[in-house]
């Protein structure tokens, strides 16, 4: 399977790649420009546009109240902005594939590992500052004893294993799907009698590649919610 390169270039000795850049500079467009544009002119009779907006921030809500209970609404704005953007990160690659110069322009920021990393952090830091600022840092830190205190490098070593499967579990369901649509649409080269059955495979993989990319997003905002849930409520349960 032949493969292109995304572009990249070096600074300070630090090699940026210059396709993912771009591509997380136009999902997060994409994510402002939706809600930008559909929240304007907003009435209490919602309609169209706001009445979409609203559905999904309500979806959103409750996909995490599970989790979060009396405290859904200190953090709905946070998970919905989080489910917006690595939606879109996860649908912008199956549009179109743009290859020029030998390098590829055009590509999921969430098929890259350390995009899915980084927001992974993110995470991890909002639960582990969520979870100091309710409840102290001394409970907070008392908190990896446990009624087992030899139990505390487990305790650790999961809050580390948290940010990593999350971060594999979203890149491994992206980049592959993409690695699918490369190769079906190398079938058209193979043979012009082909390209029509590429045309159509690639269809109905794209259809369910958005699919997934939605159920990927919504993995993602409730596995995150788990982990502040875990956090903000464990003391009071």
């Amino acid at each position: 399977m032949e493969t292109t390169e995304n572009f990249t270039v070096q600074f300070l000795g630090i090699e940026f790649d210059v396709t993912i850049l771009l591509m997380s500079l136009i999902t997060v467009l994409c994510a402002f420009a939706f809600i930008y544009f559909s929240s304007r002119k907003m009435s209490m009779k919602p309609k169209g546009k706001q009445n979409l907006l609203e559905f999904l921030y309500e979806f959103v809500q409750g996909a995490i109240s599970q989790n979060l209970g009396e405290y859904t609404k200190n953090y709905s704005l946070f998970f919905f902005t989080l489910f917006f953007f690595v939606f879109f990160a996860n649908t912008l690659g199956l549009l179109t594939k743009l290859e020029l110069g030998g390098y590829n322009w055009w590509t999921s920021p969430t098929s890259n590992f350390m995009i899915d990393f980084g927001l992974s952090l993110i995470v991890a830091l909002v639960v582990h500052v969520e979870g100091i600022r309710k409840r102290g840092l001394k409970a907070y830190l008392k908190s990896y004893l446990g009624e087992m205190p030899v139990m505390m490098p487990m305790n650790i070593l999961e809050q580390i294993t948290n940010v990593l499967s999350l971060a594999l579990r979203l890149f491994g369901n992206i980049y592959s799907g993409e690695i699918v649509m490369s190769l079906v649409l190398q079938l058209a080269s193979i043979s012009i009698f082909l390209a029509p059955v590429s045309m159509g495979i690639n269809l109905i993989w794209t259809a369910f590649s958005m699919f997934i990319g939605g159920i990927q997003a919504y993995v993602f905002i409730i596995l995150s919610s788990k982990y502040v849930g875990e956090k903000i409520l464990d003391e009071e349960e």
